[in-house]
């Protein structure tokens, strides 16, 4: 097994029987956890073939998560403190920002670019909080994070010259929106970095998740009339589809992941997620697979490896939850 730390503790120790069996459920749970939210793309562009627009499908999306966050937030919300007046005021601000803004950039993207390229755009995320939280909070980016950063997007170019190739100039456009998305994001990672810790995981992203809902809805009913609801019903499949499998399930299933094992090693699972998009693109999609594409596949994962042998970033990054829209 490779060498480093996650967490504190090397990665090649021993495991004890005991914490095998907290480890391993941990692991499949961010495996799993970032196989479905890779399945969000796939979903997206198969919608997108029956010319829906984009505030549309988001919120039918929200339409269909929004009360499984409603129950959530009322179970997480039991016996404890209430919320303090500046906490709504905070959550709100990050339910926008995080979840809505996010979400809405990254399904505009996504009628641009390919869904590989838009699942390696986000998962710079935890670059982008290193770089915020070097330039916010003053925290000085060593040596091993520079060597980070570089590998990651210099992989973000090869796998962009890919898609360029292949669709023209509109990838520019979808990909500076996808990047918006995870600039959103990661703004939500570390603004949210001390409430997390305070009003814990669950009981955060539930909150910022029924605002989202609320901030697509109004947005929608501002935009377009009530009658774009009525699709062909393969679009209300599909956004059943992503809002249960490839929003619901996976938010829980990292969040559990986190508290069995930590969020470095969460991280480090969630690494086949790139992978599985290609897989699931070119069998879904059709989406051509070239070496251009996987060799930066590879780069942004080993940028993203090397990052997480940084106990700066992994102290930059918190254990908010790790994924973007």
């Amino acid at each position: 097994m490779a060498r480093g730390t996650l967490n504190g503790a090397p990665w090649n120790r021993r495991v004890h029987p005991s914490q095998r069996r907290t480890l391993l459920p941990g692991l499949a749970l961010a495996v799993a956890g970032s196989v479905l939210f890779s399945g969000k793309a796939i979903v997206v562009k198969l919608a997108y073939r029956y010319n829906v627009d984009p505030l549309t499908l988001i919120a039918l999306r929200m339409a269909f998560a929004a009360p499984f966050f409603v129950v959530s937030y009322w179970w997480a919300s039991r016996g404890v403190q209430p919320l303090a007046r500046r906490d709504h005021g905070r959550l709100i601000a990050l339910g926008v920002l995080g979840y809505y803004l996010a979400s809405y950039l990254d399904f505009l993207g996504l009628q641009h670019v390919s869904a590989a390229l838009e699942r390696l755009i986000l998962f710079l995320n935890p670059t982008i909080v290193l770089l915020l939280s070097a330039f916010f909070l003053a925290k000085r980016i060593r040596r091993l994070e520079w060597i980070a950063l570089a590998l990651s997007y210099a992989g973000i170019v090869l796998a962009f010259w890919h898609d360029v190739r292949l669709e023209g100039g509109r990838i520019a456009l979808g990909s500076l929106l996808v990047f918006g998305s995870a600039l959103c994001y990661a703004l939500y990672l570390v603004i949210g970095g001390e409430l997390v810790k305070r009003l814990g995981a669950i009981r955060l992203t539930s909150y910022a998740m029924c605002v989202s809902s609320v901030a697509v809805m109004l947005h929608f009913l501002l935009v377009n009339p009530v009658s774009s609801l009525a699709q062909p019903a393969p679009v209300y499949w599909l956004s059943l589809l992503n809002a249960t499998l490839c929003t619901v399930l996976p938010v829980f299933a990292t969040m559990l992941a986190i508290e069995r094992i930590g969020a470095g090693r969460t991280s480090m699972a969630a690494m086949v997620g790139p992978v599985a998009t290609i897989g699931l693109a070119f069998v879904f999609l059709g989406e051509p697979v070239s070496g251009w594409q996987l060799a930066g596949t590879g780069l942004v994962l080993a940028g993203v490896y090397v990052l997480t042998l940084s106990p700066t970033a992994k102290a930059a990054a918190g254990s908010t939850p790790k994924e973007a829209s």
